[in-house]
């Protein structure tokens, strides 16, 4: 379990990059940033072979972990005023 939680340490600043290019290019809604953030975290989890030995399915529990942790580090950083809904 560490070396998942590693693995995604590393890939979670790539995953943080391309959500944003993603978004910059690309007009969403803003709802769809987390699944989309889940995505790409996934296929850079799977295609981080060439990087480490860990089996697919362990790559990929590290980049859904930090595709939702992009999103997560992306809304803290963001500065909201207001009040909820």
């Amino acid at each position: 379990m560490e070396t998942v939680l590693i693995l995604a340490t590393i890939i979670l600043p790539i995953v943080l990059a391309f959500v944003e290019l993603i978004k910059r290019t690309v007009n969403l809604p803003k709802n769809l940033l987390p699944l989309i953030a889940l995505i790409v975290g996934l296929l850079i989890g799977a295609a981080a072979s060439p990087f480490t030995d860990l089996e697919l399915i362990l790559r990929l529990w590290a980049g859904a972990f930090a595709g939702l942790a992009a999103t997560g580090l992306f809304e803290l950083g963001t500065n909201r005023s207001g009040t909820t809904k």
